[in-house]
């Protein structure tokens, strides 16, 4: 793989970047349509490939937040067409890496010495790279031991890469502009966190101290004194990402177990840390033959508001649907409903949620859930791809839906996509009062 010598980092080079991609996605179209005038039997995948590869292209250079969002997207199986996610996907861990002099060089601006000066051993070249940062392997303490190097001028280009990304997202997604502006905030907080590895190593030790009692979850020791806010170093993890797993044919007793670390995980911080891993796509986890995964990366976390968490939290229990009043008030605090609605949007609104809750909170309303289940997940989609050619959501007047919501959301749909990927069955641990009187048995 080829590597990066500079990672531009002024406005200007940054913003230039963007509209190369754009000229390339416009010559792209302009290009397909003038071969459809020859063969009007051509489908747009061809023009997909292209879009994606020049597309990915660009981001991967920029790195940051610009390749962040690209990863992302990867993760929304539906929003995208194929050709997208599987390029995006690169961003993960296989993003192009610095080369070696600017490697040294990032180390010398940050502690006044080279990595060969700071580790027993520390090998140039890094065994993967993804959107914020590199990973390379050092040794010292006689342990081996990652070393994750955050690119150039990464944090300080957040801000601007959002606002000069938006039109071409908006372009390429047909997404609704007040929609990326609602929570453009928070997408911004969240990068600007991800980017401060001061603040990452320090939830990293909460968390997975926190955690170290869950069955078959593995954390790696970190070591503040060989980290900085640009440099993170950790005991380095043994595993397979979640394709290379798969590849080796796990039995359905280790995906099983696997699903159920996962599940209780997610389960524990939420309902008890009121704070969670918010970033869970598979290039995070390393996955073993005995069952057993790592949890590495804590650098997105989600904070829930105790007001965001008692009012979705209660819509999940299915005797709080039975209630119309209730359900009604939680609707109105988690602005799904708004003042401004007549009764006829406020039937029609109502309708729709409570399909999507039904659907979402599928897995709650039993004791175990098969994740395997391929036609849930397609009703999901197809549920998803509904939602996205409603007219009555195109031109409404008014965004629904708290901005706390979107990561929250965004970690269960990795991590229902990450059990499907597994085709795991786990029991569905809740808190007592999450579960119905009544609770369904499978």
């Amino acid at each position: 793989m080829k590597t990066q010598n500079s990672v531009p980092t002024s406005k200007v080079a940054r913003a230039s970047q963007f509209v190369k991609a754009g000229v390339k996605v416009g010559g792209n179209y302009i290009k397909h349509y003038s071969k459809k005038l020859v063969d009007p039997s051509l489908t747009k995948e061809d023009l997909h490939n292209d879009n994606a590869a020049d597309i990915y292209d660009a981001l991967s250079e920029l790195k940051g937040s610009a390749l962040k969002m690209a990863q992302m997207l990867s993760m929304d199986r539906g929003l995208l067409p194929t050709a997208y996610s599987d390029k995006f996907a690169m961003s993960q861990y296989s993003a192009p890496p610095l080369s070696g002099p600017l490697v040294v060089k990032t180390f010398r601006t940050l502690f006044g010495k080279t990595p060969g000066e700071m580790y027993d051993k520390f090998d140039i070249n890094s065994v993967n790279a993804a959107s914020i940062g590199q990973v390379h392997v050092a040794y010292k303490y006689g342990k081996k031991l990652a070393v994750k190097v955050q690119y150039p001028g990464v944090a300080d280009s957040v801000t601007s890469d959002l606002r000069i990304a938006k039109p071409l997202a908006v372009r390429l997604l047909n997404l609704d502009e007040r929609q990326i502006d609602r929570y453009m905030g928070e997408v911004e907080s969240k990068l600007l966190e991800e980017t401060d590895y001061d603040l990452e190593l320090k939830r990293s030790v909460e968390i997975s101290e926190a955690c170290a009692h869950i069955p078959s979850l593995v954390f790696p020791k970190y070591y503040p004194e060989l980290s900085s806010k640009r440099v993170l170093t950790m005991d380095w993890l043994e595993g397979l990402h979640l394709k290379e797993f798969l590849a080796t044919n796990p039995t359905q007793e280790v995906r099983n177990k696997i699903g159920q670390a996962l599940w209780d995980f997610y389960d524990f911080q939420i309902h008890t840390l009121r704070q969670v891993h918010a970033d869970p796509h598979p290039g995070n986890f390393l996955m073993r033959a005995d069952g057993t995964m790592g949890v590495i990366d804590f650098g997105c976390v989600k904070v829930i508001p105790d007001f965001y968490y008692d009012n979705y939290f209660q819509l999940i229990n299915p005797d709080t649907i039975k209630d119309e009043a209730l359900t009604q008030q939680i609707f109105t605090n988690l602005e799904f409903l708004v003042p401004q609605d007549s009764p006829k949007d406020r039937k029609f609104f109502s309708g729709l949620f409570m399909q999507m809750i039904d659907m979402l909170g599928a897995p709650f309303a039993v004791n175990e859930f098969d994740f395997g289940d391929d036609e849930y997940f397609n009703n999901v989609y197809a549920f998803a791809d509904q939602l996205s050619k409603l007219e009555e959501l195109r031109s409404s007047k008014v965004v629904r839906g708290s901005q706390d919501g979107l990561y929250v959301n965004r970690t269960y749909y990795g991590l229902y996509a990450l059990l499907n990927e597994l085709k795991a069955k786990v029991v569905t641990h809740k808190p007592e009062w999450l579960k119905p009187k009544m609770i369904a048995v499978v």
